[in-house]
């Protein structure tokens, strides 16, 4: 749920104050999900933890864990019971796979209506005379979930190439406004600024198995909950914790960062 690069763009976000949980153990810090746990946190010792868990380091924030996890963020505050979702503690164990009888956030069968969410204010609001329109049914002829078919999510020069190290996408250069498309049916699970290094950000989620991401837009005109169709627009191109114009696009694939240009066709 991406410029130079993604995981060494450069950033210009304003620290927030961390906070001590009510009966947390000193040493033990809480933060707002869109807020990094600073670095120079106490260290907390490495112990492994069961499949489908994951501890929570220094750094690392609910919007993080739940992208590198191909999860929706508000699954996994569910999953784990948290009374304060905007919290998360530096050794804290996270389930981030869904409990045995429940699911994650599961698509929206096409026709379908997307959650109503309250208007925001500023980018997140999408246009009251742009409705949604409904989601392309995805590709019927392979099990579910195991592919997935991609258009290019916007016009321009490819500037970046995916290297699983220091670039987790692919950038594509353009100009400001330019619009930015949605590269598969799916239903919105993420929009706003809270990732660090991504600027105002879109994440779509396709099916149980993959997500795209699509970072340092200028305007988001899709909000979370809602469904959208491939090739609709979703938002416009611009700079947003980026040192230039252009569109960061991420595939993961379960959570892993996958080459965008093997799913998508030819230029």
């Amino acid at each position: 749920m991406l410029i130079s690069t993604l995981a060494a763009c450069a950033t210009r976000q304003v620290g927030a104050p961390v906070v001590q949980a009510p009966g947390t153990a000193a040493g033990s810090m809480s933060v707002a999900p869109g807020t990094p746990v600073p670095n120079n946190a106490p260290v907390v010792e490495s112990l492994p933890v069961a499949p489908g868990y994951y501890r929570v380091k220094p750094g690392d924030t609910l919007y993080r864990i739940a992208l590198d996890h191909g999860q929706n963020y508000r699954d996994i505050a569910s999953w784990n019971n948290l009374s304060n979702a905007d919290q998360i503690e530096v050794g804290q164990v996270l389930r981030v796979v869904p409990p045995p009888g429940q699911s994650a956030t599961p698509m929206l069968p096409p026709g379908a209506s997307a959650p109503v969410a309250a208007s925001g204010s500023g980018a997140m609001t999408p246009p009251a005379a742009a409705p949604t329109p409904p989601p392309a049914p995805l590709n019927q002829s392979a099990p579910a979930g195991t592919t997935i078919s991609l258009i290019w999510p916007a016009h321009g020069k490819v500037v970046g190439t995916f290297n699983d190290s220091t670039n987790k996408g692919i950038n594509i250069a353009g100009t400001a406004g330019e619009p930015v498309m949605a590269a598969a049916a799916g239903k919105v699970v993420y929009a706003g600024n809270g990732l660090r290094g991504y600027g105002n950000l879109i994440i779509i989620k396709h099916n149980g198995t993959f997500l795209t991401a699509y970072a340092h837009n200028r305007t988001l005109l899709v909000k979370e909950g809602d469904v959208v169709s491939q090739g609709q627009k979703i938002a416009e191109m611009g700079n947003s914790d980026s040192s230039q114009v252009m569109l960061h696009f991420e595939v993961r694939r379960m959570g892993k960062p996958v080459d965008p240009t093997t799913y998508l066709p030819p230029k």
